[in-house]
């Protein structure tokens, strides 16, 4: 009895011409889901075949190479000899102060750059997302140095940053020194005296001040993110703001900031890495140039210096999801 009333509902179904309506739909909406699906793939399978057939190989070679010692065949000099060591390539780095420095001062420069970047490029952004005059060149001219820093004026910049350093230790990331600092600490103090401020906040805003130059040149992306997810806020939302009365400082934080949250997130992101990633980062900087007895220490440095990055953005991403907010499209 049953499997006549599923055959008579079966009959129904392919029959009825709503359902038939509905069916065709269905299968129309999956068919062109997974068009697109394999239209992506198509487009992307250059980049990933390109990953598994070259990157993937350097990779897993770089990460053996760590935990071995590296030697040059005498009867054939284009085969290497490797003899496994375990972990004594990472220890002798940890044993390097000047390694440990470098990272210090890395992170420091993480510190003092990532959120610097983050608050001049989102302030940007929402000036410029405003209607003015000329706004399209005004966004153009703070591109422009992301563009010059891509080629040989980032080589002449670091160079010179290097240069200018050299017999005085590691680069701290500040920038500052000499006659390329606009305001000292001891401006700063004066300007404070009767505030109460602690030490480490003028050293910070010292710190940044003088590192004005950088902050501009490193924020070009962050401010073309933030623009896209500023103009991708509806303006009925900003109206029915205005209806109620609110103010411009309380739309930007009940509304703006929330809204563009998800950018902020990836925002912070690309600026950690990007500061990592830096040939002026000292780190990075310790590592390129590393002249040691055992050169294989370099690469176990590397592989400790791409750890410590991916901890740094797990835990940024951790802390800056707690208030993320996703608008929900129903």
């Amino acid at each position: 009895m049953s499997n006549k009333i599923e055959s008579i509902e079966m009959n129904d179904a392919n029959t009825n011409p709503v359902a038939k309506f509905f069916k065709s739909i269905f299968k129309r909406r999956a068919s062109l889901d997974a068009r697109k699906a394999r239209s992506g793939y198509f487009f992307i399978a250059p980049f990933l075949i390109g990953i598994l057939l070259v990157y993937v190989p350097i990779l897993a070679d770089s990460i053996w190479f760590s935990f071995n010692h590296i030697s040059f065949n005498p009867m054939n000099p284009g085969v290497l000899e490797l003899e496994f060591c375990g972990f004594d390539h990472y220890k002798a780095a940890f044993d390097n102060p000047s390694f440990v420095t470098a990272l210090l001062a890395g992170l420091q420069q993480l510190v003092f750059e990532v959120p610097a970047i983050i608050v001049f490029s989102l302030f940007i952004a929402v000036v410029l997302n405003q209607k003015m005059l000329g706004r399209a060149v005004f966004r153009a001219i703070f591109f422009v140095p992301v563009i010059i820093s891509t080629g040989i004026m980032e080589s002449i910049n670091s160079e010179d940053m290097m240069s200018g350093n050299s017999g005085e230790g590691i680069d701290d990331g500040s920038g500052s020194g000499g006659a390329s600092e606009i305001i000292s600490a001891l401006d700063i103090q004066m300007l404070f005296a009767n505030m109460k401020v602690g030490g480490e906040l003028v050293s910070y805003v010292v710190n940044i001040v003088n590192n004005v130059y950088n902050i501009i040149n490193f924020s070009g992306v962050q401010m073309l993110i933030f623009l896209a997810g500023l103009q991708s806020i509806s303006p009925a939302i900003y109206e029915a703001c205005r209806i109620d009365g609110a103010s411009g400082w309380e739309t930007f934080w009940k509304i703006t900031f929330p809204m563009i949250s998800p950018m902020i997130l990836v925002n912070a992101i690309y600026t950690i890495i990007d500061s990592f990633t830096r040939t002026t980062n000292p780190a990075m900087n310790f590592i390129n140039n590393y002249n040691g007895p055992n050169e294989e220490v370099s690469i176990a440095m590397a592989w400790m210096y791409f750890i410590i990055v991916m901890v740094v953005i797990a835990v940024v991403a951790a802390i800056a999801s707690s208030f993320v907010f996703y608008q929900r499209r129903d």
